[in-house]
Protein backbone atom coordinates (compact mmCIF):
# COMPACT_ATOMS: atom_id res chain seq x y z
CA UNK A 1 0.00 0.00 0.00
CA UNK A 2 1.36 3.43 -0.85
CA UNK A 3 1.56 5.96 1.38
CA UNK A 4 0.90 10.07 -0.20
CA UNK A 5 2.88 12.22 1.99
CA UNK A 6 2.55 15.98 2.34
CA UNK A 7 3.57 18.57 -0.40
CA UNK A 8 5.33 21.97 0.39
CA UNK A 9 1.76 23.42 -0.69
CA UNK A 10 -0.35 21.34 1.76
CA UNK A 11 2.19 22.83 4.02
CA UNK A 12 1.90 26.08 3.80
CA UNK A 13 -2.46 25.95 3.54
CA UNK A 14 -2.21 23.94 7.00
CA UNK A 15 0.17 26.02 7.86
CA UNK A 16 -2.37 29.47 7.01
CA UNK A 17 -5.14 27.53 8.54
CA UNK A 18 -3.37 27.28 12.17
CA UNK A 19 -2.44 30.76 12.04
CA UNK A 20 -5.60 31.86 11.10
CA UNK A 21 -7.04 29.61 13.82
CA UNK A 22 -4.52 31.05 16.09
CA UNK A 23 -5.15 34.79 15.79
CA UNK A 24 -9.31 34.56 15.22
CA UNK A 25 -10.18 32.56 17.82
CA UNK A 26 -12.22 33.34 21.01
CA UNK A 27 -11.68 30.25 22.47
CA UNK A 28 -8.43 31.04 23.62
CA UNK A 29 -8.95 34.51 24.85
CA UNK A 30 -6.54 35.05 28.27
CA UNK A 31 -10.12 36.30 29.40
CA UNK A 32 -11.33 32.95 29.81
CA UNK A 33 -8.61 32.04 31.59
CA UNK A 34 -8.59 27.99 30.31
CA UNK A 35 -5.58 25.84 30.52
CA UNK A 36 -2.88 26.72 27.85
CA UNK A 37 -4.54 29.88 26.42
CA UNK A 38 -2.31 31.73 24.55
CA UNK A 39 -1.32 35.46 25.42
CA UNK A 40 -3.09 38.51 23.47
CA UNK A 41 -0.44 40.20 21.69
CA UNK A 42 0.36 43.44 23.02
CA UNK A 43 -0.48 46.24 19.55
CA UNK A 44 1.87 48.44 21.94
CA UNK A 45 4.91 46.47 22.29
CA UNK A 46 7.65 47.12 19.62
CA UNK A 47 10.64 45.34 21.30
CA UNK A 48 12.52 44.10 18.70
CA UNK A 49 10.76 47.17 16.17
CA UNK A 50 12.16 49.93 14.39
CA UNK A 51 10.22 53.00 14.13
CA UNK A 52 9.18 54.12 10.75
CA UNK A 53 8.34 57.96 11.73
CA UNK A 54 10.07 60.15 14.23
CA UNK A 55 6.60 61.74 14.75
CA UNK A 56 7.53 65.17 13.90
CA UNK A 57 9.08 65.40 10.05
CA UNK A 58 9.04 63.40 7.00
CA UNK A 59 12.65 62.12 6.97
CA UNK A 60 13.07 58.77 5.12
CA UNK A 61 9.37 59.77 3.27
CA UNK A 62 9.37 60.83 -0.01
CA UNK A 63 6.08 62.21 -1.98
CA UNK A 64 3.96 64.74 -3.93
CA UNK A 65 5.33 68.27 -2.53
CA UNK A 66 2.03 69.83 -1.06
CA UNK A 67 0.00 66.81 -0.42
CA UNK A 68 1.69 65.12 2.83
CA UNK A 69 2.69 66.73 6.48
CA UNK A 70 3.10 66.77 9.70
CA UNK A 71 0.22 67.19 12.04
CA UNK A 72 -0.26 66.45 16.02
CA UNK A 73 2.29 63.48 15.99
CA UNK A 74 1.18 62.35 13.18
CA UNK A 75 1.66 62.13 9.14
CA UNK A 76 -0.95 63.72 6.89
CA UNK A 77 -2.11 63.52 3.65
CA UNK A 78 -5.08 65.87 2.27
CA UNK A 79 -6.46 66.33 -1.17
CA UNK A 80 -8.56 69.05 -2.05
CA UNK A 81 -10.73 69.94 -5.24
CA UNK A 82 -8.43 73.05 -5.98
CA UNK A 83 -5.16 71.21 -6.19
CA UNK A 84 -5.94 69.35 -9.27
CA UNK A 85 -7.79 69.78 -12.80
CA UNK A 86 -11.49 69.03 -12.38
CA UNK A 87 -11.52 65.45 -13.54
CA UNK A 88 -8.86 64.60 -11.67
CA UNK A 89 -8.99 61.46 -8.73
CA UNK A 90 -5.95 61.51 -7.00
CA UNK A 91 -4.40 57.85 -6.42
CA UNK A 92 -0.63 58.49 -4.66
CA UNK A 93 1.74 57.80 -2.42
CA UNK A 94 4.41 58.86 -0.11
CA UNK A 95 7.27 55.99 0.02
CA UNK A 96 10.13 54.92 2.09
CA UNK A 97 12.57 53.81 -0.07
CA UNK A 98 15.28 53.10 2.53
CA UNK A 99 14.16 49.74 3.94
CA UNK A 100 13.82 47.07 2.00
CA UNK A 101 11.68 43.62 3.54
CA UNK A 102 10.03 40.38 2.16
CA UNK A 103 9.10 38.57 5.51
CA UNK A 104 8.01 41.28 8.85
CA UNK A 105 5.78 42.16 10.73
CA UNK A 106 4.51 45.98 10.49
CA UNK A 107 1.96 47.86 12.56
CA UNK A 108 0.43 51.16 12.76
CA UNK A 109 -2.54 53.27 13.13
CA UNK A 110 -4.63 54.54 10.34
CA UNK A 111 -7.25 56.91 9.94
CA UNK A 112 -9.10 58.46 6.86
CA UNK A 113 -11.82 61.25 6.90
CA UNK A 114 -13.58 63.31 4.51
CA UNK A 115 -14.34 60.49 1.87
CA UNK A 116 -11.66 58.81 -0.01
CA UNK A 117 -9.33 56.20 0.66
CA UNK A 118 -6.25 54.84 1.74
CA UNK A 119 -3.65 51.85 1.87
CA UNK A 120 -0.79 50.30 2.99
CA UNK A 121 2.10 49.24 0.65
CA UNK A 122 4.52 46.38 1.18
CA UNK A 123 6.95 44.28 -0.68
CA UNK A 124 6.56 46.73 -3.59
CA UNK A 125 7.99 48.89 -6.31
CA UNK A 126 7.75 52.27 -7.56
CA UNK A 127 6.17 52.46 -10.73
CA UNK A 128 3.04 52.44 -12.84
CA UNK A 129 1.17 49.79 -14.66
CA UNK A 130 2.64 48.13 -17.08
CA UNK A 131 0.69 49.30 -20.86
CA UNK A 132 -1.07 51.81 -19.59
CA UNK A 133 -0.21 55.55 -19.84
CA UNK A 134 1.80 57.41 -16.93
CA UNK A 135 -0.67 60.09 -15.03
CA UNK A 136 0.20 63.59 -14.15
CA UNK A 137 0.84 65.58 -10.89
CA UNK A 138 -1.67 67.50 -12.09
CA UNK A 139 -4.20 64.96 -11.37
CA UNK A 140 -2.62 63.51 -8.47
CA UNK A 141 -1.36 60.13 -10.72
CA UNK A 142 2.57 61.57 -10.78
CA UNK A 143 4.51 58.50 -11.98
CA UNK A 144 7.23 59.33 -9.51
CA UNK A 145 5.16 58.29 -6.69
CA UNK A 146 3.18 55.55 -7.93
CA UNK A 147 3.61 52.44 -6.50
CA UNK A 148 3.52 48.25 -8.13
CA UNK A 149 2.93 45.53 -5.40
CA UNK A 150 0.04 44.17 -2.91
CA UNK A 151 -1.50 46.89 -0.08
CA UNK A 152 -3.62 46.46 2.95
CA UNK A 153 -6.82 48.49 2.20
CA UNK A 154 -8.45 50.78 4.06
CA UNK A 155 -11.26 53.17 3.20
CA UNK A 156 -13.64 55.84 3.84
CA UNK A 157 -17.51 54.29 3.31
CA UNK A 158 -18.09 57.01 0.47
CA UNK A 159 -20.58 54.37 -0.78
CA UNK A 160 -21.63 50.29 0.14
CA UNK A 161 -18.60 48.97 -2.53
CA UNK A 162 -16.17 51.00 -0.98
CA UNK A 163 -17.31 49.77 2.74
CA UNK A 164 -16.44 46.25 2.27
CA UNK A 165 -12.61 47.32 1.09
CA UNK A 166 -11.29 47.99 4.82
CA UNK A 167 -8.64 44.84 5.69
CA UNK A 168 -8.43 43.14 1.77
CA UNK A 169 -5.43 42.63 0.26
CA UNK A 170 -5.08 44.82 -3.63
CA UNK A 171 -2.69 44.36 -5.46
CA UNK A 172 -1.89 47.86 -6.97
CA UNK A 173 -1.02 48.49 -10.42
CA UNK A 174 -0.64 45.01 -11.39
CA UNK A 175 -3.91 44.56 -13.21
CA UNK A 176 -4.98 41.38 -10.60
CA UNK A 177 -7.11 43.96 -8.23
CA UNK A 178 -8.62 42.38 -5.28
CA UNK A 179 -7.18 38.61 -4.53
CA UNK A 180 -8.42 38.55 -0.77
CA UNK A 181 -11.63 40.33 0.37
CA UNK A 182 -11.94 40.91 3.82
CA UNK A 183 -13.17 37.99 5.51
CA UNK A 184 -11.56 35.53 2.89
CA UNK A 185 -8.29 32.60 3.35
CA UNK A 186 -7.38 32.74 -0.19
CA UNK A 187 -4.24 30.45 -2.00
CA UNK A 188 -2.44 31.68 -5.71
CA UNK A 189 -0.85 28.26 -7.27
CA UNK A 190 2.28 28.80 -9.78
CA UNK A 191 1.54 28.31 -13.57
CA UNK A 192 1.75 30.01 -16.63
CA UNK A 193 -0.04 33.32 -17.19
CA UNK A 194 -2.11 35.16 -15.02
CA UNK A 195 -3.33 32.75 -12.12
CA UNK A 196 -6.77 33.27 -10.40
CA UNK A 197 -6.49 32.85 -6.81
CA UNK A 198 -8.73 30.38 -5.48
CA UNK A 199 -11.03 30.46 -1.72
CA UNK A 200 -9.67 28.21 0.69
CA UNK A 201 -11.68 29.57 3.13
CA UNK A 202 -13.47 32.25 4.97
CA UNK A 203 -12.98 33.70 7.99
CA UNK A 204 -16.38 35.55 8.63
CA UNK A 205 -19.62 37.37 7.16
CA UNK A 206 -17.73 40.32 5.16
CA UNK A 207 -20.37 42.57 6.69
CA UNK A 208 -20.28 41.29 10.18
CA UNK A 209 -16.45 41.95 9.92
CA UNK A 210 -17.01 45.63 8.66
CA UNK A 211 -18.17 46.08 12.10
CA UNK A 212 -15.05 46.40 13.60
CA UNK A 213 -13.97 48.98 11.05
CA UNK A 214 -13.72 52.44 12.83
CA UNK A 215 -14.76 54.87 10.21
CA UNK A 216 -13.45 58.31 10.51
CA UNK A 217 -11.06 57.12 13.53
CA UNK A 218 -7.64 55.71 14.49
CA UNK A 219 -7.66 52.24 13.79
CA UNK A 220 -4.78 49.36 14.35
CA UNK A 221 -3.79 47.96 11.67
CA UNK A 222 -1.36 44.98 11.60
CA UNK A 223 0.18 42.95 8.37
CA UNK A 224 1.89 40.09 8.67
CA UNK A 225 4.37 38.59 5.74
CA UNK A 226 5.81 34.85 6.03
CA UNK A 227 7.38 33.70 3.03
CA UNK A 228 4.13 33.19 0.82
CA UNK A 229 1.80 33.94 3.64
CA UNK A 230 0.43 37.43 4.05
CA UNK A 231 -2.15 38.14 7.07
CA UNK A 232 -4.10 41.56 7.63
CA UNK A 233 -5.03 42.36 10.98
CA UNK A 234 -7.20 45.23 11.50
CA UNK A 235 -8.12 46.25 15.65
CA UNK A 236 -6.81 42.32 16.73
CA UNK A 237 -9.45 40.82 14.09
CA UNK A 238 -8.35 38.85 11.40
CA UNK A 239 -9.42 40.42 7.74
CA UNK A 240 -7.66 38.61 5.01
CA UNK A 241 -5.10 35.78 4.20
CA UNK A 242 -3.37 34.90 1.37
CA UNK A 243 -1.34 31.75 0.69
CA UNK A 244 0.70 32.36 -2.06
CA UNK A 245 2.82 29.63 -3.63
CA UNK A 246 3.74 31.24 -6.38
CA UNK A 247 7.22 32.05 -7.34
CA UNK A 248 6.84 34.50 -9.54
CA UNK A 249 4.31 36.30 -8.07
CA UNK A 250 4.29 40.34 -7.34
CA UNK A 251 3.44 39.51 -4.02
CA UNK A 252 6.45 36.88 -3.11
CA UNK A 253 9.34 39.74 -3.50
CA UNK A 254 11.15 41.53 -1.01
CA UNK A 255 10.40 45.56 -1.58
CA UNK A 256 9.73 48.79 -0.21
CA UNK A 257 6.80 50.77 2.01
CA UNK A 258 3.99 53.06 1.35
CA UNK A 259 0.92 54.86 2.68
CA UNK A 260 -1.62 55.87 0.29
CA UNK A 261 -4.09 58.32 -0.32
CA UNK A 262 -7.36 58.28 -3.17
CA UNK A 263 -9.72 60.39 -4.00
CA UNK A 264 -10.69 64.00 -3.62
CA UNK A 265 -11.77 65.24 -0.96
CA UNK A 266 -9.21 63.13 1.07
CA UNK A 267 -7.68 62.79 4.52
CA UNK A 268 -5.18 59.95 5.72
CA UNK A 269 -3.57 59.90 8.71
CA UNK A 270 -0.92 57.59 9.92
CA UNK A 271 0.57 57.45 13.38
CA UNK A 272 3.22 54.52 15.36
CA UNK A 273 4.43 53.14 11.99
CA UNK A 274 6.79 49.58 13.88
CA UNK A 275 8.85 47.60 12.07
CA UNK A 276 10.04 44.29 12.52
CA UNK A 277 11.98 42.92 10.03
CA UNK A 278 13.22 39.35 9.65
CA UNK A 279 14.64 39.56 6.18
Amino acid sequence: MSEKFPTRRDFSIMAAALVATALNSEAVSVAQGQPGSQLTIDFANHEGYTSLFDGSTLTGWEGQPGLWSVEGGAIVGETAKDMFVSWAFPNTFLINRGITAKDFDLKLEIKVEKGGGSGIQYRSSVGTQPGKEPGKANEGRDPRWSMIGPQADFWFPVNEQAKDYSGQLYSQNTGLGTIAWRGQVVQSLPGKGPQRPQLLGIIGDRDTLGADVNDGAWNQYTIIARGGVILHILNGQLMALLVDDDPASSNNVSGIFGLQIEGVPCKVSFRNLWLRKLN
